[in-house]
């Protein structure tokens, strides 16, 4: 085991509409307080043109938990190995996916393909499954948060939706045009649209060119399978991290100089920094970063910007783990971060 997302590579195959989409909870039971929202995530998905099957334990909870082990791994198997599901999409994050990759059936999704789609603690799964199989798999929306959303989808996440999954396109990662930080209670207070605020986009912080297989996640939950066999190979990446509303910086900085004492910015050959929610505590501190990132990456030359469309606000972009992308920042500010090939096969 191990050493599999250095070789080849699978691509699932594409959606289509009238295609049949599994909905699981691998981490967090959120599910299970929020039937509104969780409704209206699967009313979107089939006004997108989608079937929708809920996993039969996605909305059991245990404390922090969406099930046992044994129910969440039950659920994924089921997903994967059902020639009826094309794609499976997690309801939420949470703190314990990494709980099911010592169990996982790693030949069954190997041998069964499909899109597997979920952002946060999903992070787990995605590096264990890409690691341990090739699998190509998707830091993007969840049910809850994203497909849920009052209105459905915001129009950029959708964008990439469907480019990236349904029309196997070679995008390129642009700027939203607006971004959304507002937090509504969900199933109490989600009855509007949430506020959003102009986009300044994405900055560079050291420019340069690099290619590499993009790697993409939440930093604490990939730090939790450092020294493990799931920690994916990191060796000519372009490394796409983010992290959650509850970090500090002083939290952020631990992070990144462990990725740098474990040889990971020794290894990769690019860094691509998600948008941080402003709890965290940069959006007027923005030098914080800048100086932590500068820090932490010291004695090496590849490309860094941040500002990105992923992480703990939205819209989101849809990353995927283990295409090749090229990442272009010029001393004038300007940024080309593209897909080199689709992420899915016809």
């Amino acid at each position: 085991m191990g050493g599999a997302g250095a070789a080849m590579i699978i691509r699932p195959k594409r959606l289509q509409r009238g295609d049949t989409i599994g909905i699981v909870s691998p981490s967090a039971g959120i599910a299970a307080l929020c039937p509104r929202r969780l409704q209206r995530g699967i009313s979107e998905l089939e006004r997108l043109g989608f079937k929708v099957v809920v996993g039969k334990n996605a909305c059991k909870r245990n404390e922090y938990m969406a099930g046992t082990i044994e129910e969440r791994l039950e659920d994924l198997y089921e997903m994967f190995a059902n020639p009826e599901i094309n794609a499976i999409i997690t309801t939420i994050g949470g703190t314990c996916s990494h709980q099911l990759l010592e169990e996982l059936d790693y030949e069954l999704i190997k041998n069964n393909p499909k899109i597997l789609m979920g952002y946060s603690d999903i992070t787990a799964l995605h590096a264990a499954i890409y690691q341990q199989t090739g699998l190509v798999t998707f830091l993007g929306p969840a049910v809850l948060p994203q497909f849920g959303e009052y209105g459905g989808l915001l129009p950029y996440t959708k964008t990439y939706f469907e480019a990236v999954l349904v029309e196997a396109k070679a995008v390129e990662i642009n700027s939203s045009d607006c971004w959304v930080f507002e937090h509504l209670k969900w199933d109490i207070e989600d009855n509007r649209p949430r506020s959003s605020l102009p986009n300044s986009g994405m900055k560079v912080l050291k420019s340069g060119c690099a290619t590499g297989r993009i790697i993409a996640g939440n930093m604490g939950t990939l730090l939790l399978l450092a020294g493990t066999p799931y920690f994916p190979n990191m060796d000519g990446a372009i490394l796409c991290i983010e992290d959650d509303e509850e970090e500090t910086p002083a939290s952020i900085d631990r992070y990144l100089t462990q990725l740098r004492q474990i040889g990971v910015f020794r290894q990769i050959h690019g860094l691509v920094v998600g948008r941080f929610h402003p709890s965290v505590g940069f959006q007027h501190q923005p030098e914080l970063l800048r100086d932590m990132l500068l820090r932490s990456t010291r004695g090496y030359d590849f490309p860094i910007v941040y500002d990105a469309d992923f992480g703990h606000t939205d819209p989101l972009a849809i990353l995927p783990n283990g295409i090749h992308a090229e990442l272009k920042a010029t001393d004038e500010g300007s940024i080309a971060f593209r897909l080199l090939v689709p992420a899915v096969e016809q």
